[in-house]
């Protein structure tokens, strides 16, 4: 046992190396984020060891905990934090929306309430009263990938 002892706080450098990697790898395989921030601060406490190997093992391991605890801080505020991501409500399950109030043309016409109109360089079908090509509808609705229209004028 004193033999395992001696050989680790004589190889910290190496261990704190194959932590991080392993760290890394273990983000690579299971769900979850925290583990890249602490393959880090693993890497960055062997490079501390690095440019000062006569550190003990017990200030190797405050210098991993501060980094640690660093990481993950400074993880949640830039990449997990609430101003990262644009909120759901603006982007999920609502990109049709920006059609509802546009006006759009006519391309196949509208009959028993199913037809397609122009948006943009595609078409969309749309549901609603009956028009013929080239009248203009304005979209009012949107139900999945279906522009609910009513005759404009």
């Amino acid at each position: 046992m004193q033999e395992i002892l001696s050989w680790m706080t004589e190889n910290t450098l190496w261990l704190w190396l194959a932590s991080g990697l392993v760290l890394l790898a273990g983000e690579m395989i299971l769900p979850g984020v925290y583990l890249l921030w602490l393959g880090i601060a693993a890497i960055l406490t062997a490079v501390v060891n690095l440019l000062l190997p006569t550190l003990g093992i017990e200030i190797q391991f405050v210098i991993f905990s501060i980094l640690a605890v660093i990481a993950i801080i400074l993880a949640n505020r830039y990449f997990y934090g609430k101003d990262a991501w644009p909120e759901a409500s603006e982007t999920v399950n609502v990109r049709g929306r920006k059609h509802v109030g546009k006006t759009y043309e006519v391309i196949q016409a509208i009959h028993n309430g199913r037809g397609k109109v122009k948006v943009g360089d595609s078409q969309w079908l749309a549901e609603g009263e009956d028009a013929e090509v080239g009248d203009l509808v304005e979209v009012i609705d949107i139900q999945g990938s279906v522009l609910k229209v009513a005759r404009k004028g």
